[in-house]
């Protein structure tokens, strides 16, 4: 006891005479180079249909593989009175098709201990199975079922629409995703991709099985559609298994229909700050929104790590503003959503509603920032290390190998982009960040939304924004770039 005694007494006169010792072991280490990796180049061919195929072998490993079919048109190809159609029809691939009824299918699936995956996104709607590489032949076979044979049973679509709605209901009462549905609005006003995905409670309830039908007929065709299978598998074996699958899959007589132009409108392109007065809202949520770029853009990788060092992580500028320093909010953070054309820059965050007016003044000025002042070193590599990791940790899984892949399928790149991109990253200085921030990411181009209790920070807002614009939550229309109800808009005007 006597030693014990005698060596926490050392240990403390080290620390009281030695403070910088304690500070050092705080700071956390700083991020080694990162380690080179390559990765098999993928393989591909073209079966007669028109279906194309890649293949991204990985000999070692676990014995897993992943087989995404990816259809080469999402939500922007939803008529604008029926918003959700893309996601509908791709919610009910697996439930139910010409062979197989939705819980056959579901037990098919467990039976061989995979999982099945079906979705709608913006620009690409997938059909995906997860399984042991022994049993991929009758893991594709269930999913070329379900992709090229459902039969959209009335029943299933309902339970679905009741599910959507039901979805919809519980994220319209949360300021944080209704702030981010308006602000889809406020940039793209009433070109494609300004609605949800998932559509909005009126456009859902529009939904009718032949909408369904049609959407499928017109866009699940084997030359708009990509076949990417990832994993412990040989190139020639998934070849052969592809062209067994869906080698009869009949390409449609009709050319296929051009891709949707989902560009902003001219109308769309001034700044704007929108208030949803919604009384009842606990917190304030604010998001920052203006145009981004498209994934074919040139300055891509400048982008992807402006984006890190302004929002993409906690140690980004946006969280350490707001958050650490401040005591704002539990988390701030943005995003570039990029797409066949262009998507939207955003960044998010909740605060109290009193301090609403300031948090959007605090994103504005780090948005200046970043193009304006010194990006040093210290706070560059850790940015871009954590953009090397998180890419380096999705590839270690073959449904992350998959999906990287069949992105550069989708929007024409290169296959083997997959080995360029920590060198990509790595070249990436402050000056081409701050370029980048300067010319495509300008905060006089932003639009601000809030969605909170309007009396208590409206006042203090208006000091700031003199042309904000103020919607009451019962008046807001989701689908349509004016905001309004038309009702509203009669007795406020435009």
């Amino acid at each position: 006891m006597n030693k014990m005694w005698r060596a926490s007494l050392m240990i403390l006169a080290v620390a009281l005479v030695c403070p910088g010792a304690r500070g050092q072991q705080e700071m956390p280490p700083s991020p080694g180079p990162p380690r080179s990796v390559r990765f098999p180049t993928p393989v591909e061919k073209s079966l007669s249909n028109g279906l194309r195929v890649i293949v991204a072998p990985r000999p070692q490993g676990v014995p897993l593989v992943t087989a995404l079919l990816l259809i080469k048109t999402g939500a922007e190809a939803d008529p604008p009175t029926l918003g959700g159609l893309a996601d509908m029809t791709a919610n009910l691939l697996t439930k139910g098709t010409k062979r197989r009824t939705a819980p056959e299918i579901a037990e098919a699936i467990e039976a061989l201990g995979g999982s099945l995956d079906a979705s709608a996104r913006w620009d690409a709607s997938t059909v995906s199975v997860n399984v042991a590489a022994a049993r991929l032949p009758q893991a594709l076979e269930i999913l070329s079922d379900v992709a090229r044979n459902p039969i959209f049973k009335e029943e299933e679509l309902e339970r679905q629409r009741r599910q959507t709605l039901d979805n919809l209901q519980v994220a319209l009462r949360q300021p944080g995703a209704l702030a981010r549905f308006v602000a889809a609005r406020v940039l793209f006003g009433d070109a494609p991709y300004a609605h949800p995905v998932s559509g909005t409670p009126e456009t859902v309830q529009r939904l009718r099985r032949d909408d369904v039908v049609r959407f499928h007929q017109t866009h699940y065709r084997p030359d708009n559609a990509v076949l990417v299978i990832g994993g412990r598998i040989a190139p020639d074996a998934a070849f052969a298994l592809a062209e067994r699958l869906f080698g009869d899959w009949k390409r449609p007589a009709t050319p296929l229909p051009s891709p949707a132009k989902s560009e902003r409108s001219q109308s769309n392109r001034k700044p704007r700050v929108v208030v949803i007065d919604k009384p009842d809202a606990g917190q304030a949520a604010v998001v920052l929104v203006r145009p981004g770029i498209k994934r074919t853009d040139a300055d891509y990788f400048r982008a992807m790590v402006a984006n890190s060092v302004f929002g993409g992580g906690y140690s980004s500028r946006l969280n350490q503003e707001i958050r650490i320093r401040r005591g704002l909010s539990y988390g701030a953070s943005s995003a570039l959503d990029v797409r066949r054309d262009v998507g939207p820059f955003i960044a998010a965050t909740q605060t109290k509603n009193e301090t609403a007016d300031e948090v959007a003044e605090l994103m504005l000025k780090e948005l200046d920032r970043l193009a304006n002042d010194d990006l040093p070193d210290t706070e560059l590599t850790p940015r871009k290390a954590a953009l090397i990791g998180n890419f380096a940790r999705n590839m270690e899984t073959t449904d992350g190998l998959v999906t990287q892949v069949a992105s550069l399928a989708l929007y024409g790149l290169r296959l083997d982009e997959i080995n360029d991109y920590i060198r990509n990253v790595q070249a990436i200085g402050a000056g081409d960040v701050q370029r980048f921030a300067r010319e495509r990411l300008a905060a006089k181009d932003a639009r601000i939304v809030i969605v909170g209790d309007g009396r208590a920070f409206l006042d203090d807002l208006r000091k700031k924004f003199p042309d904000l614009e103020v919607i009451k939550e019962k008046e807001l229309d989701l689908n349509s770039g004016a905001l309004r109800r038309a009702r509203a808009l009669k007795e406020t005007g435009p």
